[in-house]
């Protein structure tokens, strides 16, 4: 910084770092006059313009929508283990990783071919053990009946049994997709006959518009899941 003698006018260009801070008064090396002095105060920078306070990861808390608990900002609810996505807003919103229509079609396709596999299975062993035992009754007719019947109760009972034993059909774990309540906790079995019987009858009788519910609906709800207060979550 440049110091100047206001008597005679003498200037030097002295190092800031320099100079003690409780300097107060200094002498002119040119007229020996003394002159009071200080250092100049530091200015901090301006902040800027519409600057939002940045908090530290650790102080950013967000809700499982699942299951409503607050917890730190973490790839997975610590209670539910639902996949979250945080985002460092001032209300600690956060994404939940819903599964979307198309990837919930690939497993409803790979959950029918299974059941496919089944029904023709068993129904290829029914028709057989009829025809052993002469028929059922006076003619084929019940026979077709009651491998309709089975078949049907089997395809329904692979759904019921599976969503609602652990949340996940064979399709669902091929491409690691769960149900679960809105709670965050798993279905059980009166949810699932619920879901997979009452709500996909409902569901598929209207057009199949409760199905296609699942494409625009922001929780990614088709009408079963919400007749079963269900949620289809990525793992």
């Amino acid at each position: 910084m440049d110091i100047r003698c206001p008597h005679c006018g003498f200037s030097k260009d002295i190092d800031e770092q320099t100079i003690p801070a409780d300097v107060q008064r200094v002498n002119c090396p040119s007229c020996g006059q003394s002159f009071p002095f200080s250092k100049p105060a530091a200015i901090d920078p301006p902040p800027l313009e519409n600057a939002a306070p940045v908090r530290p990861p650790e102080e950013v808390l967000i809700t499982c929508m699942a299951c409503n608990l607050r917890q730190k900002v973490a790839e997975r609810c610590r209670n539910c283990g639902l996949t979250l996505v945080a985002q460092a807003l001032p209300d600690g919103a956060v994404v939940q990783q819903y599964a979307g229509f198309w990837l919930r079609v690939v497993a409803s396709l790979l959950d029918s071919v299974v059941v496919f596999i089944l029904q023709v299975v068993s129904g290829v062993v029914l028709g057989a053990s009829g025809a052993l035992l002469g028929g059922l009754g006076n003619g084929d007719g019940a026979m077709a009946v009651l491998i309709w019947l089975f078949t049907t109760v089997l395809g329904l009972a692979y759904y019921v049994i599976f969503t609602g034993s652990c949340g996940q059909t064979l399709g669902k774990m091929a491409l690691r997709i769960k149900v679960i309540r809105k709670d965050g906790g798993d279905l059980g079995y009166g949810g699932a006959a619920l879901r997979e019987t009452i709500g996909k009858f409902v569901s598929g009788i209207i057009l199949g518009i409760g199905y296609l519910m699942v494409a625009f609906d922001e929780r990614k709800q088709g009408l079963h899941d919400k007749i079963a207060g269900s949620y289809v979550i990525k793992l």
